[in-house]
């Protein structure tokens, strides 16, 4: 698969979210738009809403750091806006839209830099809240805020479970959720708690980081010996959805694939696709971040992207020598210091 292809298929929306944004109304701007995800999303926004021939602006917003996304972007029809959004006047400056998609967020470098991660997970969701009441707005979460749970219970943590953040980082995404429900409730702003966890391309994810330590025959821990994952495609395509779903008090869903991995299974299944031995220098837990995502399921349909379809283009990748971005996700850490 190239680059190209790679992208397309990441950017290309299924009938179920052309026929969503075909209902929804309004103009679509996208917070944080120029990370890992934002891109391919804001272009299946495009496509997707240009597919159901509904008129709108797509806006992506960033600092861009790379000039490259931002020319992608534009060549696809999506509007970018270049700034800082911790920057009072650049925010005030924004357009207000009907539609909110709310990307921004910090992770790794939190231990250190736990101000910064703070002002950016929990400070600028109230500024988002105050500056766009009224629009509809899904704002990324994580998984991470549920804790750990015993991997024996069902599928996973539900969205109506108790919440049990460990570290200042999930701690942080908790206060973000707080701040969007309290500002939902006060000004009658529809939101949507996206809690994702993980979403994986070729060039970054929790099987890209499987994968590079099996073709480096790297020992591999299985401290967190089970996870999910989607394909970021169908992450994209809840977020997108999940835009009619937005209320007062919030709507909250998890994002993420209908199994419970095995990560020595996966590991030993890339090991036969890439021609690799794979050793383990630990035992597997009882506990595991794990979210059960039946509710977006029963909404949206179940993933369509099988794993064993993942983890093949993902060994063709990396074997291949495709391009990967060097942003791991520490899905193996288990204090939540990131």
């Amino acid at each position: 698969m190239t680059t190209a292809a790679l992208d397309d298929r990441l950017s290309t929306p299924s009938e179920v979210t052309i026929e969503a944004l075909g209902r929804l109304k309004g103009d679509i701007l996208i917070l944080g738009a120029g990370g890992k995800m934002g891109p391919s999303l804001a272009q299946m926004a495009r496509r997707a809403s240009d597919a159901a021939g509904v008129t709108r602006r797509v806006i992506a917003v960033s600092r861009f750091s790379d000039s490259k996304v931002k020319s992608a972007l534009e060549a696809s029809g999506v509007e970018t806006i270049v700034g800082d959004l911790m920057e009072e006047r650049f925010m005030a400056s924004l357009p207000r839209c009907e539609n909110v998609i709310f990307m921004v967020g910090q992770k790794f470098g939190t231990k250190g830099s736990e101000s910064r991660t703070w002002a950016i997970n929990v400070y600028l969701p109230g500024v988002v809240c105050r500056q766009f009441v009224g629009s509809r707005i899904v704002s990324f979460s994580t998984g991470n805020v549920y804790g750990l749970v015993p991997i024996d219970q069902g599928k996973g943590s539900v969205e109506s479970d108790a919440l049990d953040p460990t570290g200042e980082y999930a701690m942080s995404c908790l206060g973000r959720e707080r701040m969007f429900e309290y500002f939902s409730r006060e000004t009658n702003t529809p939101v949507t708690i996206f809690r994702l966890n993980y979403a994986t391309e070729l060039r970054y994810g929790l099987l890209v980081d499987l994968a590079q330590q099996v073709l480096q025959e790297q020992p591999i821990s299985l401290a967190t010996g089970y996870f999910n994952v989607i394909w970021q495609a169908e992450a994209s395509e809840m977020a997108l959805c999940s835009l009619e779903h937005a209320s007062s008090p919030p709507f909250y869903l998890n994002a993420t694939g209908g199994e419970r991995i095995s990560c020595r299974e996966v590991c030993l299944r890339l090991g036969e696709l890439m021609n690799k031995e794979v050793t383990f220098s630990s035992e597997e837990t009882e506990t595991a971040l794990l979210s059960d995502a039946r509710r977006a399921f029963d909404l949206f349909g179940p993933p369509k992207v099988t794993l064993d379809e993942m983890l093949g283009w993902t060994a063709d990748w990396i074997l291949g020598g495709g391009e990967v971005w060097g942003k791991p996700t520490h899905f193996e850490v288990r204090d939540g210091k990131f």
